[in-house]
């Protein structure tokens, strides 16, 4: 699946690479996903001997171990669709499907053999900007997805389906309507164009069987235009897997104005404070915080601190953790303030990764970039945009880096190392071999994963991205691989696949 298991930990117990031979990694085999229509943003998922990789309108099957096509689909969107995120998060495997979200809206169910489509389901109506991005999540034989759209007035929503049919079995609306508990945090109509998407794979613990999911920011950007706390905007909520009905939420931030949209799910790792074990969430937020939350009894607030310069937060109730703010930093219709972090957030949609031999939690931290921003007066109409600001980016001050790879020690809430990189730092992995995976702008590296020494490095395009890295073996041989988007600089990879989305294997040189 999306982090490969429920707790969303993004670590692989493959130890063949590690940091004695990381320095002999060599790229293998390279694909092109031609044509290229979108952002690389998709991790390689396999099974077996098959890796299933996803653009914004693709699947293809590919043999894990050559790179060979062994069969594509392609969907074909309305000629009337927006896009305004043209890109997909992955899949999601079960039984003998494979499961992607569209951009029209759709959970569509493939044949993994084949790729031949089982069935398709509408969640939402595309004309409205409803879309899906995320992996889905398979959870006791459904089929669980996420809306986005979070710019255009939507409400979002968390729909499950039968795995096997496609038939809808449950929808949990994350803006409640009147009558609904939360519904007196929203004034009048607000609450039908509130926001809330839903971007990113959730996490589940089969134990209490409830499944975590981020709930992203609210609509029109600055809260002036919608008073109140506006749940479960910004939000961690925790369903009932069998019934979607929410058992609990954590709200990070209210009345949010700043599009820090806490999308990501929390991490469930184990927390060890005055003697005991907690089951506990972990949220590296886009508001700048580190959260430490506990999961028994409802989600209650353990401890946070900030991880990169946040200049909003006055301080939080040390009993709930609800921030206070400082007004200055509040922006607002026809009110314009300077904020750090900026609206970019401390972290975007590229997850985290927990080593449970290391303890560490390897957070990708975005620090030093901030925001003025504007609120307006916007009228909803469907479709379009309903952001209501003007925005701006720029660097702190005397600030010579933005990206950051954080390793925090979960126990003693203390931070270990930090390395800086001059641009925005992507996706973590963490490995069996004591090491870290994650990209910098078009290249790819190994660090230690307990000293955050860097151990080899590999130039994939001066000007791409990359997607989210990961680990798999075929027939005694590990391999780590990415997609990434590739924009005309070097590709040094086997056949050379040029421009466009691109998935690069590596593997140790004495083993090609």
């Amino acid at each position: 699946m999306y982090r490969r298991t429920y707790d969303g930990w993004g670590f692989s117990p493959l130890d063949q690479v590690d940091s004695s031979n990381v320095a002999d990694l060599t790229p293998v085999w390279g694909f092109r996903i031609d044509p290229d229509d979108g952002r690389a943003q998709a991790p390689p998922i396999v099974n077996g001997e098959t890796m299933f990789v996803t653009t914004a309108q693709q699947v293809v099957a590919l043999d894990a171990a050559t790179g060979v096509l062994l069969w594509r689909y392609v969907r074909s969107l309305p000629p009337d669709l927006r896009r305004p995120h043209p890109t997909n998060r992955g899949v999601a495997l079960y039984d003998d499907k494979v499961y992607v979200g569209t951009l029209d809206a759709r959970v569509v169910a493939l044949d993994a053999v084949t790729g031949q489509v089982v069935w398709e389901r509408a969640i939402a109506n595309y004309r409205h900007t409803y879309y899906i991005t995320m992996a889905p999540l398979v959870v006791g034989g459904m089929v669980m997805v996420g809306t986005s759209g979070g710019e255009h007035g939507v409400r979002g929503a968390i729909v499950a389906l039968d795995a096997a049919t496609g038939m809808e079995i449950w929808r949990r609306h994350t803006i409640p309507a009147p009558g609904e508990a939360g519904s007196e945090t929203w004034p009048g109509d607000t609450w039908r164009t509130g926001g809330g998407p839903v971007w990113l794979t959730g996490t589940y613990d089969p134990v209490t069987n409830l499944t975590y999911w981020g709930v992203g920011n609210g609509s029109p950007w600055t809260g002036d235009a919608r008073p109140g706390d506006n749940l479960y905007t910004n939000s961690t909520i925790a369903l009932d897997a069998d019934s979607g009905a929410i058992d609990s939420h954590y709200q990070y931030h209210w009345n949010g104005s700043w599009d820090w949209d806490e999308a990501n799910a929390p991490l469930l790792v184990n927390l060890n404070r005055g003697g005991r074990t907690l089951p506990g969430l972990v949220h590296a937020a886009k508001n700048g915080f580190l959260w430490l939350l506990a999961r028994e009894g409802g989600i209650r607030f353990l401890e946070a601190q900030p991880f990169v310069h946040q200049d909003v937060f006055t301080g939080l109730d040390p009993a709930s953790g609800r921030p206070a703010y400082d007004d200055t930093r509040v922006p607002g219709i026809e009110k314009r303030a300077q904020f750090c972090p900026s609206f970019v957030g401390a972290r975007d949609w590229r997850p985290e990764a927990f080593s449970p031999q290391t303890g560490l939690l390897y957070v990708p931290a975005i620090d030093n970039l901030c925001s003025v921003m504007e609120g307006r007066a916007v009228r909803y109409e469907a479709g379009r945009s309903f952001v209501g600001a003007e925005v701006e980016v720029f660097m702190r001050e005397g600030a010579e880096h933005v990206g950051e790879l954080q390793a925090w020690n979960l126990d003693t809430g203390r931070r270990e190392w930090t390395r800086e990189f001059p641009t925005r730092s992507g996706s973590v992995l963490a490995t069996g071999g004591e090491l870290v995976f994650f990209d910098t702008g078009g290249s790819l590296h190994a660090l230690d994963a307990r000293a955050g020494d860097s151990l080899w490095r590999y130039e994939l395009d001066p000007h791409g991205t990359g997607a989210v890295p990961v680990t798999y073996a075929v027939s005694g041989v590990q391999y780590v691989a990415v997609q990434f988007e590739a924009r005309g600089g070097r590709v040094d990879i086997p056949g050379n696949p040029s421009a466009g989305s691109i998935v690069v294997a590596f593997a140790l040189d004495c083993q090609c």
